[in-house]
């Protein structure tokens, strides 16, 4: 069983002044919702996701060795310009990570990050972000001790990603990663994301997603306020009984093929999310009127087509249409038909499943 300890760095085997890395990790969308969690981000029940392919983050890391390893010294770039205000989100996740990367004094570290979905889309980041932050730290970490394998790479990889935004452990490796010990997934743990262990049925495979974006503001509520009022809430004892009973019935499903009980769990599980913010306290609406109007839309073309479209909604009020490949025409007609006049400045992004973090440059 890994704990903790096993991931602080333990020796150098190699001298590195200089160099730079960089990775790309996609955004995921949760299928069964992770929302309340105990001290350093460790989940109050487990999820499931799929992966993105081409929403992501973009990150290089250069990295010059200092003399002074007193503190965290770095510069933050946003699509090449300095982001101030990024900055104390970096510094608190240096210093959560710290006992497990001592390394991260030593340099002075340039982070050059941008993403391939429009800024301030709606489309959390900072899952994508914080994925690809770790994988970079983890190249430096490789190049300081070369024995450590592909396994432990990925598994620290999104060990420290979760200390930096807890969905971002499931944007590392995999099309499906499951996040949250559970005893019917082989290798499953509350500290790390791990690959679904179980053959997908072909009816997942390229399982498309489109983001209608309703709403591009400001969050209107954080997931660090919105997870905190999990603690004290009327249903919260319930919820985390009904979320591994839900991935159960999910793993099975996957396995299956059975997309007409994947939409009742996927669509359940999205409305189980809002349910819970309209009833802790303080309560809040995070769903706009177009996002009614959008799963109302939804709902009646799948009861005339008979096409299995559904939805998925984060703690927003965007809307994640998923479809299977093999109904992507019809289902894009009817998003561009009906859907799109919904949508802020009729923007939406086609994505589909994609399979995590790559890296670009190694040197």
């Amino acid at each position: 069983m890994i704990s903790e300890k096993d991931f602080i760095f333990k020796h150098y085997s190699t001298e590195i002044n200089q160099g730079s890395f960089t990775w790309s990790a996609p955004s995921n969308i949760a299928l069964v919702k992770y929302w309340g969690k105990k001290q350093d981000q460790i989940p109050a029940n487990p999820s499931i996701s799929f992966t993105l392919k081409n929403c992501k983050t973009i990150t290089k890391l250069a990295f010059v060795k200092k003399e002074n390893n007193n503190n965290f010294s770095f510069d933050l770039l946003f699509e090449g310009k300095s982001k101030e205000d990024f900055k104390p989100k970096i510094k608190k996740f240096f210093e959560r990570i710290e006992i497990y990367c001592p390394y991260l004094k030593n340099y002075h570290f340039t982070i050059d990050t941008q993403n391939t979905f429009p800024h301030s889309s709606g489309i959390a980041s900072s899952a994508s972000g914080m994925a690809a932050i770790a994988m970079n730290i983890m190249s430096l970490e490789k190049g300081l001790n070369p024995s450590i394998n592909d396994e432990f790479f990925h598994q620290k990889a999104s060990f420290l990603a979760r200390l930096g935004s807890g969905s971002a452990c499931r944007s590392i490796k995999g099309n499906v990663v499951v996040w949250g010990k559970h005893n019917e997934m082989s290798g499953s743990s509350d500290l790390f994301g791990t690959e679904f262990p179980n053959q997908i049925h072909s009816n997942f495979k390229n399982y498309q997603d489109t983001i209608l974006l309703v709403d591009k503001g400001e969050k209107q509520v954080s997931s660090t306020v919105g997870h905190d009022l999990m603690h004290n809430h009327p249903f919260a004892e319930q919820r985390f009984l009904q979320a591994p009973q839900n991935l159960s019935t999910l793993k099975t499903i996957l396995e299956t093929g059975n997309i007409e009980d994947f939409i009742k769990i996927v669509e359940s599980e999205a409305l189980t999310l809002h349910a819970m913010m309209m009833t802790s306290m303080p309560y809040f609406i995070l769903m706009k009127p177009k996002t009614l109007e959008i799963i109302n839309k939804i709902w009646n073309f799948r009861n005339e087509s008979k096409i299995p479209v559904c939805f998925t909604l984060d703690a927003g009020a965007n809307v994640h249409v998923l479809y299977p490949e093999n109904v992507r025409e019809e289902t894009l007609q009817f998003i561009k038909d009906e859907l799109v006049g919904y949508c802020q400045n009729g923007q939406y992004i086609c994505d589909e499943i994609g399979f995590g973090s790559q890296s670009i440059i190694d040197n």
